[in-house]
């Protein structure tokens, strides 16, 4: 008889992943026939803009786009990539070196440390995070180094904080400003430090900016705009959020032409590209950035200030997040986040994200995302105000 299946080591230093299982106890929930209101995942709500979907029917029929894609992404892609750039950043990129087209940007973090990282290097990770930042340098073997995000500064690191010893083990750096769960942005003289200490000690940073199109006051930068920033960082774009394209699976890498080529290398040893129709898609998208953007910025800023008024009227401390479509709330004293999403869930029907899922320091913490019609929103609040804590 064979012998039971057993995980590999890898796998079984993972903690269970936390948007499964957020939607194991919803679908829990709705199989039990509650009326669930889903603040968890952040999923845009809204269909992609007609014009993009209108250029992936017509290119759906271009014969030639049902073969193998090119590893290195469609040269019209590309070409796109670099003039968003351009206009928004004011960043000349290369299209042929310098830009990456992915498979959504979470596979190119994903896929990142293995181009970076050796056994036993550090890989400083912010806490809280993504969780794919911790996961991907571990599959990689490196040890890592948690950075909090501290409130006091803005949920930013502090980076004097990090001993000189750390930073002479550090390969990798993982950024995220506007940042996921905090809504936290990074100003200049942050990124100024951070690109310093990357030159000083030899390291990259891999910055995701997978929201930096989702600001409701001041744009928000690029680490590429930062003297010196290209040569040492490579930052991570996504059209999921910014032309609500979660489930079409494409992204970029842009920066270091070093840094990206090394990328593209695990990638092409990893997967065959993306369905060339998409990246037409894509390119629409981007050459559109100007029409399509403007109002789904308006839809979430509209939805914020509901809610945050709303939940701040029923006696909740809730900051206004300046940029994604998060809202990042302390839980009300003695409550901690996991047991908080679990009466809000059981009590009040309602999906919010604990704090905890991002990482240890943010217990205190759950976070709403705005991917649910304003009613929605308010009824949600109207049910958590019902509760007592």
């Amino acid at each position: 008889m064979a012998s039971a299946f057993v995980k590999s080591e890898r796998l079984q230093k993972l903690p269970p992943y936390l948007f499964a299982e957020i939607d194991r106890k919803k679908k829990a929930a709705i199989a039990a026939g509650k009326d669930v209101i889903n603040l968890g995942v952040g999923d845009p709500d809204r269909p992609t803009p007609k014009p993009i979907i209108e250029s992936l029917q017509k290119n759906a029929e271009v014969r030639s786009y049902h073969q193998y894609a090119l590893d290195q992404g469609a040269p019209e892609l590309r070409q796109s990539i670099a003039s968003f750039f351009q206009k928004r950043y004011g960043i000349a990129l290369d299209p042929a070196t310098e830009i990456l087209p992915l498979i959504g940007s979470k596979e190119g973090l994903a896929h990142f440390p293995l181009a970076v990282l050796n056994p036993g290097d550090i890989s400083l990770v912010p806490d809280p995070c993504y969780p794919v930042y911790r996961s991907s340098s571990m599959f990689a073997g490196a040890d890592i180094y948690t950075m909090p995000l501290l409130p006091e500064l803005g949920f930013l690191p502090d980076l004097d904080a990090i001993p000189a010893e750390v930073f002479a083990r550090t390969r990798l750096m993982f950024l995220n400003y506007p940042n996921n769960p905090t809504a936290g942005m990074a100003d200049r003289a942050f990124f100024e430090k951070a690109v310093a200490l990357a030159h000083k000690y030899g390291f990259v940073i891999a910055q995701d900016a997978a929201y930096n199109e989702m600001y409701y006051e001041e744009p928000a930068l690029s680490i590429l705009e930062i003297p010196g920033g290209k040569e040492v960082s490579v930052e991570f774009h996504s059209l999921s959020k910014t032309f609500n394209m979660t489930g079409w699976r494409v992204g970029f890498a842009v920066g270091n032409p070093a840094i990206v080529g090394a990328l593209g290398q695990v990638k092409s040893n990893t997967d065959s590209g993306i369905f060339t129709s998409i990246q037409m898609a894509a390119k629409t998208a981007l050459d559109g950035y100007d029409e399509i953007t403007p109002g789904i910025r308006d839809l979430y800023k509209e939805r914020r200030d509901a809610f945050v008024s709303a939940m701040r009227k029923a006696g909740w401390n809730v900051p206004t997040p300046k940029s994604t479509f998060y809202v990042w709330m302390p839980c009300p004293a003695g409550i901690s986040s996991t047991e908080l999403s679990g009466r809000l869930l059981d009590e009040a029907s309602v999906v919010m994200t604990p704090g905890l899922g991002f990482g240890r320091t943010a217990d205190g913490y759950i976070r709403a995302a705005l991917t649910v019609e304003t009613p929605r929103l308010l009824e949600a609040v109207d049910r958590i105000s019902k509760l007592t804590f």
